[in-house]
């Protein structure tokens, strides 16, 4: 058997071949998907067929499918069936009688009425009923059909899936907060356009009262450029960004501010100052960075740590950003974080210290040296994020693709790692620096006000959480 015989086929009927009073007919059950993606190819976004809370106020009361998604069924029946290839529209007549409502399964049929010799036109019939047998759409379609005989393999249509859009995401990540107070914060240096903007986003948000500490004309012109109000802010006049983080850090040692936000200064300037031993931000605990991220083809939120602060971190370091992210998880309310020791390989290589670190964390987890997770490593990414590569290399553990926190080797695996979801995988991505008295927005500068105010969204959680820990 040749391999276009073992191929599905797609076959049309000539003009020639096909009477009056031939028909053709096919099923279709609506799905809530069908609706989104022809709003989606359409662009039409009438709030009847995508808005569910705007649908019940309407006659139909609930959410129903744009009347030509029924149409286009009938095109997919001449075009496919009958006739078939080589079709060609050339005029419609129909009438929509009836709403589609999602679970309705409709059957549309076509009939040939008249053919047309001099043109080779032929005018069908066209029924639509649902599955209570009542008409949704009827009328008549005329086409050209095909003189000659088309006889082709079926081509395999590339598959597509709809995922929440960022700003979904976005909205689900705030729902955090809900019920939560404003905390205060100082935005370190808010001097471009998104650092202001994600410091006064998170106010309209009812997350922080902003203090803004930077050079106040230069704040004050950028906010009447962008018309922008700053009421509801308090400003901290300083002349330069250095200066900017000695104050903020200050206020924060002060408890003065319960967070910290980065504007448009770079980290090691902010984070020298966090990191004094005379008059800085330290505790006991490591100071490091997590990035949450709400990746679209992943079930569930998942951390990476760390991407942004520790370059090269030995196993204690390693201890210490393992307890922070299981602490964040915790406070975050996932009870028991699955952690997964990322490395290239899955096996302990005395080559590589990342597989020996990962050996000696599980170890010491299973001797509480580490507290309120679950660890398993040396494991690789696919291992890590997906059940079935655990599967085909037989890797049995309760972690592998199921991981809710990612523990990288070093900053550049981690920051390559984040970019990459960021940029190519369409995650929302959130950063917050932990380890210190308070937790500190960490963004990138090219992030948007939106990822800032993400990332503001979890130091009100943590911020709650500190003062829930300090109530007698």
């Amino acid at each position: 058997m040749s391999e276009t015989t073992a191929l599905e086929l797609i076959e049309n009927r000539t003009f020639d071949e096909i009477h009056v009073g031939d028909s053709a007919s096919l099923t279709r059950t609506l799905r809530a998907e069908d609706i989104q993606m022809f709003a989606v190819i359409s662009g039409d976004i009438n709030p009847a067929h995508v808005d569910p809370e705007y649908a019940r106020s309407s006659e139909f009361r609930e959410v129903v499918a744009h009347g030509m998604w029924g149409a286009l069924l009938f095109s997919n029946l001449l075009g496919a069936e009958l006739p078939g290839p080589g079709t060609i529209y050339v005029d419609q007549r129909l009438r929509f009688e009836r709403s589609i409502r999602v679970g309705d399964t409709l059957t549309v049929t076509v009939t040939c009425q008249r053919k047309f010799e001099h043109n080779h036109h032929i005018l069908f019939d066209c029924l639509c009923t649902n599955q209570e047998g009542e008409r949704v759409i009827a009328g008549a379609i005329e086409v050209i059909a095909p003189t000659t005989k088309i006889r082709r393999p079926k081509v395999a249509l590339p598959e597509i899936h709809l995922t929440t859009t960022k700003t979904a995401r976005y909205e689900h990540l705030l729902s955090i907060t809900r019920d939560l107070s404003p905390i205060r914060m100082a935005v370190v240096h808010p001097c471009d356009v998104e650092s202001l903007k994600g410091a006064l986003l998170a106010r309209d948000r009812g997350l922080i009262h902003p203090t803004l500490v930077g050079p106040v004309l230069r704040i004050r012109k950028l906010a009447e450029e962008l018309g922008a109000d700053l009421a509801g802010c308090t400003l901290l006049d300083v002349p330069h960004s250095h200066a900017a983080a000695e104050a903020a850090v200050a206020l924060a040692r002060e408890g003065q501010v319960e967070a910290l936000m980065k504007g448009s200064l770079h980290t090691d300037e902010l984070m020298s100052e966090v990191v004094a031993k005379e008059t800085g931000l330290r505790t006991g605990r490591r100071i490091s960075h997590v990035f949450l991220m709400d990746v679209p083809t992943y079930p569930r939120p998942l951390m990476i740590t760390d991407a942004a602060v520790n370059v090269a971190p030995d196993l204690v370091t390693k201890v210490d950003i393992v307890q922070n992210a299981i602490d964040l998880a915790h406070m975050l309310r996932i009870p028991e974080p699955k952690v997964a020791l990322l490395a290239a390989v899955e096996t302990v290589n005395p080559k590589m210290p990342a597989t020996l670190d990962a050996a000696a964390l599980c170890k010491m987890a299973d001797r509480g040296q580490i507290k309120g997770g679950v660890l398993d490593g040396p494991l690789a990414f696919d291992n890590a994020i997906s059940t079935a590569a655990a599967r085909t290399k037989g890797i049995k553990s309760v972690v592998a693709g199921q991981a809710d926190i990612l523990l990288v080797p070093d900053i550049e695996s981690g920051n390559m790692l984040a970019k990459q979801l960021e940029y190519l995988a369409d995650a929302l991505a959130a950063g917050i620096v932990l380890g210190a008295r308070v937790p500190i927005v960490l963004t990138s500068r090219a992030d948007s006000a939106m990822t800032r105010t993400a990332s503001t969204a979890i130091a009100v959680v943590i911020s709650h959480a500190r003062r829930a820990n300090r109530a007698p």
